[in-house]
This record gives C-alpha cells, sequence and structure tokens, in this order.
C-alpha cells in the first residue's frame, strides 16, 4: 500500500506475547526496596484495607522499618545478573521467542516496578503490534496476582486511542503439559541429590484466609496442583502456605510449622518445591532455601533440599510453547 506524502509510517502488523511476573526493586538498597513496597503494598488488590485506614499504616510504620530488613534479604539472593525474578523472567521471554520464532513479538514486564507494563505494551503498539496476549505466569489464579496484572494492562490500554486487541493467559494449575513439567524438573532436581528425600513439599504463597471465602480460586486451584503432583510423583507429597504478612488469619498449613510437624513426624530428609511461582525470587531463595531451610534443620532435620522452580529452563519453555501457542490460535495460524 502506497502511503500518503507526509504519512507517518506504519509498522507491519504484529502478533505480540507480552510475559508479566510480580515485580522487584531495582536495587537490594532500602531506597530501591521502599519505592518497591510503596507500590506493592498501595495496591488494592494485595491489601483489601480501606484507603483511608491502610494508607497512613504504610506511610508510617511499614515503610519506615521494614525496607532496611526486606533489603537485607534481597541482598542474601542478589547476583551479578540482578534480580534473579527479573533475569528469569528475561531469560524465560528469550526461550519462548526462540520457540515461537519472529512471527510473533514475545517481551516481559513486571506488574510493579521495572520494566512496567505499561511501559512495554507502549513499546509492543509502537513496533506494530495489534493483537497481544497477556501471560501471567502465575498457574493458579488469584486476585493479587492474575487479576492486578491484567488490571494494569487495561489501564495501560485505557490511555491509548488507538487500542491492540487483547487475549488473556488462563489459568493452568491443572493443565497436563504444566504437571509433565513440573514432574519433570522434579525428578530432575531429586536424581541430581546426594540424598533421597522421605518427602516432598510443596509450599505455595500465602494468601488471608478471606480470600477463599470471598471467592477467590487461589487455594482451591493449589490444592489441585498438589493432588495431580501426588499422582504423578512416588514420594509423599505434602502441601503448605509461606509468606505471611500481617495479623490477618493467612489460609493454612503454615510452610515453617509444617517443616516442624514432619520431623516431629519421623521426616529426616526432605525437598521443597514452590509450584505456585514461575521464577525463583526472594520467597523462594531466601524465604525457603534458607530460613525454612535453617528451621528444618533446627528442628531436627538432616537434609533439606530446595528445588528450583522451572525458571528458563527447556521444561519451561516447552510449556510455555504449549500453552501460549494454545491461546494465539486463530491469531498466528
Amino acid at each position: 500500500m502506497t502511503l500518503p506524502p507526509g504519512h507517518p509510517a506504519i509498522p507491519a502488523p504484529r502478533v505480540g506475547v507480552l510475559l508479566i511476573n510480580l515485580g522487584t526493586p531495582d536495587g537490594p538498597d532500602p531506597g530501591s526496596v521502599k519505592r518497591y513496597l510503596a507500590e506493592f503494598l498501595s495496591d488494592p488488590r494485595v491489601v483489601e484495607i480501606p484507603r483511608l485506614i491502610w494508607q497512613p499504616i504504610l506511610r508510617g510504620v511499614i515503610l519506615t522499618t521494614r525496607p532496611k530488613k526486606s533489603a537485607h534479604a534481597y541482598a542474601q539472593v542478589w547476583t551479578d545478573r540482578g534480580s534473579p525474578l527479573a533475569f528469569h523472567t528475561r531469560d524465560t521471554a528469550f526461550g519462548v521467542q526462540q520457540a515461537l520464532g519472529q512471527g510473533v513479538l514475545v517481551d516481559w514486564a513486571m506488574r510493579y516496578g521495572n520494566p512496567s507494563i505499561a511501559s512495554r505494551l507502549a513499546a509492543m503498539k509502537q513496533a506494530g503490534c495489534e493483537r497481544i496476549l497477556l501471560a501471567p505466569l502465575y498457574p493458579q489464579y488469584s486476585g493479587a496476582t492474575t487479576a492486578t496484572a491484567n488490571d494494569a494492562a487495561f489501564a495501560a490500554l485505557g490511555a491509548m486511542r488507538w487500542q491492540p486487541a487483547i487475549r488473556t493467559l488462563p489459568p493452568y494449575h491443572d493443565d497436563p503439559a504444566y504437571i509433565a513439567a513440573l514432574r519433570a524438573s522434579i525428578e530432575g532436581h531429586l536424581a541430581a541429590l546426594d540424598f533421597t528425600p522421605d518427602a516432598l513439599l510443596a509450599s505455595f504463597h500465602g494468601m488471608p484466609e478471606r480470600t477463599l471465602h470471598l471467592g477467590d480460586p487461589y487455594h482451591c486451584q493449589s490444592v489441585k496442583t498438589v493432588r495431580l503432583l501426588r499422582e504423578a510423583l512416588p514420594l509423599p507429597v505434602h502441601m503448605s502456605f509461606q509468606s505471611r504478612f500481617g495479623r490477618a488469619k493467612w489460609l493454612e498449613p503454615e510452610t515453617e510449622s509444617t517443616l516442624a510437624r514432619l520431623v516431629d513426624e519421623g521426616v529426616r530428609n526432605v525437598a521443597v518445591v514452590t509450584p505456585g511461582f514461575a521464577a525463583d525470587c526472594l520467597e523462594t531463595l531466601e524465604e525457603i532455601a534458607l530460613r525454612a531451610r535453617d528451621a528444618f534443620l533446627a528442628k531436627g532435620g538432616e537434609k533439606f533440599a530446595y528445588l528450583p522452580c522451572l525458571n528458563a529452563t527447556g521444561e519451561a519453555i516447552t510449556l510455555y510453547e504449549r500453552l501460549l501457542g494454545r491461546e494465539l490460535s486463530g491469531w498466528t495460524d
């Protein structure tokens, strides 16, 4: 098509995929962590307390004391490549791009922090993406994860005059490809250990119990993932929830208390996997691989292994190629 004189250049129409993860501070220092926590904990999907009540608490005690403590935790997992969550997500986007080919533009973003969802959607639109699949990398759906990622994308679209067509990746907690990827990953990591675990503990990010009663499917979908893992693996699989915050009642059982109970029941060697996380991050590397390990050993456990997330492994890329390929049907055929 020949454009009229002076008409701005129009990129060729493309299909895009935006991988979305939770977020991370720009650095392991208190200032960066404070900016990150201010954004994260101001999200009404994350903290469901009326703003007029919550914001003075957040801006007062929490953002005054928590950033220094959290920065210390981030410093323990920070690498030469920066934040583990960021570089694993970036590597995943690269791997998915290679798998899907140049017919699809694959990018990545964080719900909180950088790169932002709005900035990447704008860049994808500028690159010619007229159809975009939003892919929050959360196997189990929750309002505090999947929904808020989509919220941020839709808010960014609200500022666009010419919006792309949008699809969203549904939860995949019970998808056979997801269970197969988890099984292959777990079996591979177990085979590399110098001991045989007595049991496997599947630890999921915690949520306030009230979210279950309000209709959030996260708990039920997590339970189903564990049931399918039990059917797929030969060793006993237990379940728990980690990452509590505040005084509200949270989903049970809690991870460290579950590890203590397992020791009391005779489990001396354990492996822990985190099937609710697509990529390793603070909650897996510091909370589980360091703190939960120490708690298990202090209780009398003998051998502890943390099994990494899918990250950007071959199992992960095969999984996402199948999930995304299905959702792109009709756009790329």
